[in-house]
């Protein structure tokens, strides 16, 4: 049977996931965002489509490096989280079966005990559907807001995020399968030998467990991560089952998947058990000239200051001062993001333009007719550029719903994508996507 792709939603619990301004679209709903029904519906579209899961990204505040204030990004309507995820994705657990739960949780500021906790109770009543998106944190106002007035440098972050996967996996793998016995006859509860302490000690973290969390059924959640850097790239063979990340051409993209399944295959991991999914961005239409009707009302919406400050918080540097990667790269104490960064420089040379004319510019749109968005996704999954997509809404719930009853059919016809779920838990998706 030929291999058949995975699809993972890109979600924000706020006005908009991606693209700038997209919140004013008429058939962007707001009055919901804090409702358990905006949530419960998404979910429910999603799973109606076969999408492998879908993943909250998240941050710690309120962006203010564009402008040094948030004024730009807040009033605007940027990517802003509004809802802690961990709270709204019981909800999508409650009212589906099969549909992966992603979360974004950083290393950098939660310790390894509440993160295996937090994880570990969501996987358990999911049935062993979520995952973890694992970030380090690079941008300084997060730090700020979580006590620090700086970021560690990069090394000394992906080090304990190692140090975290480490002491989470032990924790996780402190309870047997069998450990419940729940026995009300005899009296046990639960097998005391099949449970074990974690004890584990690290240069940077360390937990003693044991987890108070019983095992799930796909053992741990299944770990997500985006790492571009040379250090990321190390972190990413290591750990993840899945890999977000946003090339800007296709090129490109063949040339990160390469360089991953290299890097897993020299460190004796199976390439084919992570999953390389780029994002895509797309505007649906039943004509090509639907679709770029569509495709101009968004444009109009973009609000340049708005593109400039979601590019600020992208880089993680004010690029109403900042024109060039070198001025980035050298400003005093950044981190930097270097997959946007990336993905920015790639945008500059495939159009011709300067990097400075290259942040100011929205997202580009994939735009066609459902058979047009599937040649593309057919060409770039069968090019070995990636696994599958990861997909944002150019409008929230729209986006979904019509990329579900248009596009995924058409998919599904030329035999790419599943007609159903074959497995249970979000692991046995990715490893067998039917």
């Amino acid at each position: 049977m030929p291999k058949k792709m995975h699809l993972v939603a890109y979600l924000k619990t706020g006005p908009s996931a991606s693209y700038p301004g997209s919140w004013r679209h008429p058939t962007a709903t707001l009055h919901d965002l804090f409702e358990p029904s905006r949530y419960e519906h998404i979910a429910r579209v999603l799973e109606a489509a076969c999408f492998d899961a879908c993943f909250f990204a998240d941050g710690l505040g309120l962006p203010d490096n564009y402008k040094n204030h948030f004024a730009d990004y807040a009033g605007r309507g940027g990517q802003t989280s509004m809802l802690d995820p961990m709270v709204v994705l019981p909800l999508m657990a409650r009212v589906t079966t099969h549909l992966g739960l992603g979360a974004t949780l950083s290393t950098t500021f939660h310790n390894p005990y509440n993160l295996a906790r937090s994880l570990g109770s969501l996987d358990l009543i999911s049935k062993g559907r979520v995952a973890w998106n694992v970030v380090t944190t690079a941008r300084e106002f997060e730090a700020q807001n979580c006590g620090p007035d700086s970021l560690p440098p990069k090394e000394t972050r992906y080090d304990r995020a190692d140090e975290i996967l480490e002491a989470c996996c032990a924790l996780w793998d402190g309870w047997d399968a069998d450990a419940l016995v729940l026995d009300k006859e005899s009296g046990v509860f639960a097998d005391a030998g099949k449970i074990r302490y974690a004890n584990y000690v690290g240069q940077h973290v360390s937990s003693r467990g044991p987890l108070s969390i019983p095992r799930s059924p796909q053992g741990r959640p299944v770990i997500m991560q985006a790492g571009s850097s040379e250090r990321g790239r190390q972190f990413a063979a290591r750990w993840a089952e899945m890999i977000f990340c946003s090339p800007a051409t296709k090129s490109a993209a063949i040339a990160y998947r390469n360089d991953i399944r290299g890097r897993m295959e020299a460190i004796g991991r199976n390439p084919d058990e992570c999953a390389v999914l780029p994002t895509l961005q797309l505007v649906i239409g039943e004509t090509e000239s639907i679709a770029n009707e569509k495709a101009e009302l968004y444009a109009s919406l973009a609000d340049p200051e708005l593109v400039l400050a979601a590019s600020s918080w992208a880089v993680a540097a004010d690029l109403s001062l900042l024109e060039t990667p070198e001025a980035i790269e050298g400003q005093g104490g950044n981190q930097g993001v270097q997959g946007h960064r990336d993905r920015m420089m790639q945008v500059a040379k495939a159009k011709g333009i300067s990097f400075a004319e290259a942040v100011r510019r929205p997202r580009d749109l994939t735009v066609g007719t459902p058979t047009m968005i599937a040649d593309i996704i057919e060409d770039w999954f069968k090019s070995g550029a990636c696994d599958g997509f990861i997909l944002p809404p150019t409008t929230f719930p729209t986006s979904f719903e019509e990329f579900g009853t248009m596009v995924v059919p058409e998919l599904q016809r030329r035999g790419l994508f599943r007609t159903a779920y074959a497995g249970s838990t979000l692991r046995e998706n990715l490893h067998n996507p039917g």
